[in-house]
């Protein structure tokens, strides 16, 4: 019988020497043994010999065929591919022969699977090469079995792309998973995978973390390289993060320590962490100076939930012994949307011409959603003038000037993720004659998130409410720009304070 997570050590992320038994058979376990338990855990079973990679990933891709019919969540499987890494030399590492998923799209390409970004101009693009992420994530000993679903280019905060349809949250099918990493963020909390890969440019990882109660940490800018900086390099200099959504606060540290770093002739490179992050879970955070904000900063409402979900975390970190005060900083958020608007539309436009000269498409307005394609010409216009674009990013750096001067006296900020539960599927819909209208929509929904894709801070998502129509409502925690230390070593008691790993959504498989 496999053993509880407990039983398992809580130091289960470290790479041990010895062979990987990849093929003696063992007797078939229920499948619910597996769902339950995080990477480390499942990669602590392999390194004892209790089960092997290849049990790991018939259990996954059973959990799969059985969750994602309704969810939605993988959109292209990847059975065969990991079928073929078991049968040659997996690397021993943090997490060897445990499954994973890809986001299907950006700086994570897997050679010989096809790519699409959500998109219909990508039908058919597929890369000759992994990306630097993917190789670092096979370097770990994770086992790719798929792609997860994402909006068009990443641009919503839902995923429901055209080309592959909505991503369904587990808690309740009709409800938003969340956007743009909704895809990995529904199969995690459907337990398909203990983990996936998933990006943040305006909170990507933690908005979808939050409407389906599991935990997404977006680490501090450029903590992983980003490959793709050749690719619009002044929007993700900017804003973009790559990490993962996780079942456990200690997956996401071990996932970051194996895969953090810069490549050569990288423009920025974050500071360098004083210790291992797997270790900063293991550390007892002390009394944090927590400030936290239950009201809009830019005067919209937010949903009570919201209020509610922030509130019982500051009396839940006021419990553990931490200093709590409510304060909201005097930013100009409405400052925010138009720089980043121009900041974003530009990069995009850099990509689309990237992508023409990689396929050689030509792009046209029936190969892309009508809210992409309107931004898409945006970005043209605002990369003609460049003086515009140079202006749009000073602006923000004046936005990042007076955030660090309010967190100055604290160790973490404490927000709600978004402005209010999980929305129905739908809600940021952009008809032709409006294409702008779910960007609109979106501004007030993300006013936190997007502010710290701006700042470069890293911020997680936690899970630790449930409104009374028992779905998640994540809170948001940012730490000061380049400690994600602090952040893991919070997390991780919130964690044990209030476990959040068996509470199962309706959806998940068995």
């Amino acid at each position: 019988m496999v053993k509880p997570l407990n039983d398992l050590g809580r130091a289960g992320g470290e790479p041990a020497g010895g062979s990987v038994d990849l093929a003696e058979p063992h007797p078939p376990r229920e499948p619910g043994e597996l769902s339950g338990l995080d990477g480390l855990a499942q990669a602590e079973l392999v390194r004892r010999g209790e089960i092997t990679p290849a049990e790991l990933l018939d259990a996954a891709i059973r959990r799969i065929e059985e969750a994602n019919p309704a969810v939605n969540a993988v959109v292209t499987t990847m059975y065969d591919e990991a079928r073929a890494t078991l049968a040659g030399n997996v690397p021993e590492g943090p997490f060897t022969g445990v499954p994973f998923l890809l986001k299907d799209g950006g700086g994570v390409g897997y050679a010989g699977v096809p790519m699409t970004s959500g998109s219909r101009f990508l039908a058919g693009y597929v890369p000759d090469r992994d990306g630097e992420l993917t190789r670092r994530y096979k370097a770990a000993g994770l086992v790719v079995c798929g792609k997860t679903n994402l909006p068009e280019f990443g641009l919503q905060p839902t995923t429901e792309p055209e080309l592959h349809g909505p991503t369904r949250n587990p808690w309740d099918l009709a409800l938003s998973a969340g956007g743009s990493s909704g895809g990995a963020a529904a199969a995690v909390a459907a337990r398909m995978v203990p983990m996936a890969n998933a990006s943040d440019s305006g909170g990507s990882i933690r908005v979808p973390a939050s409407c389906c109660g599991v935990f997404g940490l977006k680490p501090t800018r450029l903590r992983i390289s980003s490959a793709r900086r050749r690719a619009g390099v002044s929007m993700r200099i900017a804003v973009l993060s790559e990490h993962a959504i996780t079942l456990s606060v200690r997956d996401s540290a071990a996932l970051l320590d194996a895969t953090a770093g810069p490549l050569p002739g990288d423009p920025f490179v974050a500071p360098p962490p004083p210790r291992p992050y797997l270790d900063e879970t293991r550390t007892d955070p002390g009394r944090l100076r927590i400030a936290f904000s239950n009201r809009s900063p830019i005067g919209t409402p937010l949903h009570p939930d919201a209020v509610a979900a922030v509130e019982d975390a500051a009396r839940l970190c006021e419990s553990l012994g931490h200093h709590v005060e409510e304060a909201t900083p005097a930013l100009d958020f409405e400052a925010l949307a138009g720089p980043f608007r121009t900041v974003s539309a530009g990069g995009l436009a850099w990509d689309v011409a990237h992508l023409e000269r990689v396929t050689g498409r030509t792009a046209r307005p029936a190969d892309f959603e009508p809210a992409t394609w309107a931004m898409i010409e945006s970005g043209r216009a605002s990369t003609v003038g460049l003086g515009d674009y140079m202006d749009a990013l000073a602006e923000l750096q004046t936005l990042c000037d007076d955030l660090a001067a309010f967190q100055a006296p604290y160790d973490v900020w404490l927000t709600p993720t978004a402005a209010g539960p999980p929305p129905p599927l739908g809600t940021f819909a952009s008809p032709p004659d409006d294409p702008f209208r779910g960007m609109r929509a979106a501004g007030p929904h993300l006013q936190f998130t997007t502010l710290i894709n701006v700042t470069g801070q890293p911020a997680a998502s936690v899970p630790l409410f449930w409104n009374a129509d028992g779905v998640p409502v994540g809170t948001h925690f940012v730490g000061p720009y380049g400690d994600e230390g602090v952040l893991f070593r919070l997390a991780a008691q919130l964690e044990a304070a209030r476990p959040w790993a068996g509470r199962v959504p309706p959806a998940a498989a068995r």
